[in-house]
């Protein structure tokens, strides 16, 4: 039975990434050896979509290819809050259809989307 899931992003600078989830995205977390941090996520989903099509056909990234957005329910908000803690930003916040979207810088790890959803969520769901 699947009890969960465990998402890894890799870093150059794991130290500044963990310093970062734990102090400026506040997520609670356990230390499972010398400062490996390990961390409690919000409810999660996983949405399937078509990638893009051999020889540049298409417009998805390549099949095998894996994404992270963190979501919020007020974006505007949300940037705001973060922004004052220190965190950096791509550029605003845009409306894609689906939902507004953002890329949040993760110290020493690269970007990671943020996004506040207009569609249904999923992460509510029981069972």
């Amino acid at each position: 039975m699947i009890t969960g899931s465990h998402s890894i992003i890799y870093a150059e600078g794991a130290e500044r990434a963990r310093a970062f989830f734990r102090d400026v995205l506040e997520l609670p977390y356990v230390d499972v050896h010398d400062g490996w941090l390990i961390f409690k996520l919000p409810p999660a989903e996983l949405g399937i979509h078509p990638a893009g099509a051999p020889e540049g056909r298409g417009t998805g990234p390549p099949s095998g290819h894996h994404e992270l957005y963190l979501m919020c329910d007020d974006i505007e908000r949300t940037v705001a809050d973060l922004t004052e803690k220190g965190a950096e930003f791509a550029g605003p916040a845009e409306d894609q259809g689906f939902g507004s979207l953002v890329r949040l810088r993760i110290p020493g790890a690269g970007w990671i989307g943020l996004y506040e959803p207009k569609h249904a969520t999923a992460h509510h769901l029981d069972g």
